[in-house]
Parts: structure tokens; sequence; C-alpha cells
């Protein structure tokens, strides 16, 4: 590993003028960050770390080597920039502040609700059409289970349980993406109806992917998960999981981008409880903010997860639902773009409490100084 440059915003400000406009708004969302660690690794190790505010930090990328110097300042801006909205048929998802998307298994072995729709169709899209009236902008339509041991599935099977779905939410005008890594499964889907590919394995695990999604314009979300096709939970091995996961997704990013998806079609997920242990977790999602020096919108899900039961006396998934929304706030203050989620309205709700916090602080002008 030769050596890297990252950026991590270490303080979150409570609005612009908390700090006097020494801000840096992350992701162009309702997050604001005034400080940063300016890391530098070499070899896989940590060599040093400076800490700086937004007025130090032209000084401190000048000072790096040139070729550092250069991802360093590509890193500065992209916390920065701005997404445009999301085109899903005829709606457009605006990236401005948090969005829901709610998740509709049809298998037999998820990990929280399988089976519960898998061959129930009218159950299925009574569920879809009760998270759409709770307030989800995107419905994420599944037809493998992807938990720690799940079967493989033929992908017959897989596109058989989702086409269906797929194309009566599109005849309902929702936003819809498909939750697969099969090249067969995505091109059904998107013929069916669906608008986005969300792919747990970067598009690491069908060579034809990343051709069909350039072709289609497909937005697609490129998942972190350390483990090959047969298993991707497996592998799990970091010297720093927040920087190994940051290299990773740069690398399916570029990918990518390379493959000719467009910049503004590609979004990230850290890939929470995807081969990482419960401090590994917890480091990603405290770490959170400094994805968006990838310049590319966050999906996060967290939503009735292991770590969630392990903080919560070993809770079972279907009462894991206060943690849930705990993990889903705290990736909202991080900046992530979309929260992937089991429990839609209470998300949504909560997150309405957020926004009218958010607001309230930005338009509280006594914290403007002098």
């Amino acid at each position: 590993m030769t050596e890297r440059v990252y950026i991590r915003p270490i303080a979150l400000a409570e609005s612009p003028q908390s700090e006097g406009g020494a801000v840096v708004r992350l992701g162009g969302g309702l997050v604001w960050a005034s400080r940063f660690a300016l890391i530098r690794r070499n070899q896989g190790r940590i060599v040093s770390r400076r800490q700086c505010g937004v007025a130090d930090m032209a000084e401190a990328i000048a000072a790096l080597p040139d070729a550092l110097a250069a991802e360093a300042q590509a890193q500065w801006r992209d916390l920065a920039r701005s997404h445009p909205p999301i085109a899903c048929g005829a709606r457009m998802l605006r990236l401005d502040q948090p969005l829901v998307m709610g998740i509709l298994n049809v298998t037999p072995d998820s990990f929280s609700d399988g089976g519960k729709f898998l061959d129930k169709p009218d159950a299925a899209l009574e569920h879809a059409h009760a998270m759409l009236e709770a307030g989800a902008a995107i419905i994420d339509v599944g037809g493998e289970s992807t938990r720690p041991g799940a079967a493989a599935v033929w992908e017959g099977d897989e596109a058989r349980r989702v086409v269906p779905v797929i194309e009566n939410l599109a005849r309902a005008g929702a936003a819809i993406s498909i939750d697969s890594r099969r090249a067969s499964v995505i091109g059904a889907a998107l013929s069916a109806g669906a608008h986005i590919v969300n792919d747990v394995s970067a598009m690491r695990h069908d060579p034809r992917t990343a051709a069909l999604v350039a072709e289609s314009g497909a937005p697609v979300v490129l998942m972190h998960a350390p483990g090959d096709a047969s298993d991707l939970h497996a592998d799990g091995n970091y010297r720093d999981v927040v920087l190994d996961v940051f290299d990773a997704l740069r690398e399916r990013r570029d990918a990518a981008l390379a493959a000719g998806i467009a910049r503004d079609r590609i979004l990230i997920d850290p890939g929470i409880g995807f081969g990482k242990t419960l401090a590994e977790n917890l480091a990603l999602i405290n770490a959170l903010p400094m994805l968006h020096g990838l310049g590319q919108p966050i999906l996060f899900g967290a939503s009735r997860k292991r770590m969630i039961g392990a903080l919560a006396g070993e809770a079972p998934a279907h009462q894991r639902m206060p943690g849930s929304l705990a993990v889903a706030l705290r990736a909202a203050d991080s900046g992530a773009q979309v929260l992937r989620v089991h429990d839609v309205a209470e998300t949504v709700q909560a997150l309405h409490i957020w926004r009218g916090l958010r607001d309230a602080a930005v338009t509280d002008f006594s914290q403007m100084g002098d």
C-alpha cells in the first residue's frame, strides 16, 4: 500500500452561524463540520494526524507532498459537494435532506422478516403501499437474503420473486430500487420498472453488472462487503476499518466511473454488519461524515441489525426498532442522504423532529457574532 491521505470531520456544528461561518456543509445537506483531522497513512499504518479548522486546511494541504496534496484537495472539495436529485421515472428525489428507503424482502430467510411476504403478493404490496403512505421515498425490493449463512438463491427464483412486485409498484408511480447482485435479476427488475440498483457486492459479484448499469443510466448503490461472491461476510480483516472501508469504496467508485457510470449516478454504503465486528461497526458509524470526502451520496442501512441486538441485551430482530431509530438519527446527524429501514413510519416521524431542530438552529440568529 502506498502512502495515502484522508480528511476526517471530527467536530460537527449546530449551524453555520454558531461557528461564525467557519464550517463545511457536508454533502450539500443540513450538517456542518468545523474541525477536521488530516491523516496520513503509509503501508497501512497511520504516520501523522493533524487537527485543522477551516481556516487552517489550505496551509495543511499545501504542506503535503504533491501527490498527497492533490488527493487531499479533492477530498476537501468533495466534502462539500452538493448532489443533484435522483430521477426515478417522473419523480425527482432531492438529496439535501435525508430520504427514507423502505425495505421489502420477498424472501424465505431474511433475518428480520423472512417468509412474511414470500409468495404472498397481496401482503407484500399492502406492506409496500403502507410504507409509501408513511413517507418512504423509495421502496427497496429484494429477493435474496444476504444475512450470514444464508442459502444461495438461483437467479431465476430471485427474479420470479421480485418482478411482479416491482411491476405493481411501478404502475402506482413509486420510486423503486432493486436489491440484487445478479445482472440478470437487475436487468429484469429495471425492465419491470425499477429505477435504482442496490448492489451489496458493489458490482463485484457479477462481471456483467457494471456494463448493464452504465447502459441503463440507473443510479447504483455500491456497498462495502469484504468477502467474495461465495460469502460477502468473509475476510473482514482490517488494519483500520474506517480507512480500509474508505479505500475500498473509493476503488469501487473509480471502477464504476471507468465502466462509464456517471458520477452523479453513484451512491455509496459502508456496509454496516457485513464482515464487521460490533466494534468495527461502531467505528464506522462514528466516522460516517468522513465518507462525504468520496463525493458521493451516502446510503446508510443498519435497521434491526445484529449490532443493535448486541447493544440491547440481545433483543430479537423484531424488538430492535428503538435502537434502529437511534442509529438512523446518528446517520442523519452525519449527513447521510438515504436511510434504509424497516420501520418507516417511526423513522419518518423521527426525521420530522430532526428537521425541525435543524431549521430552528439555522434560523437562530442570536448565535451570530458581532
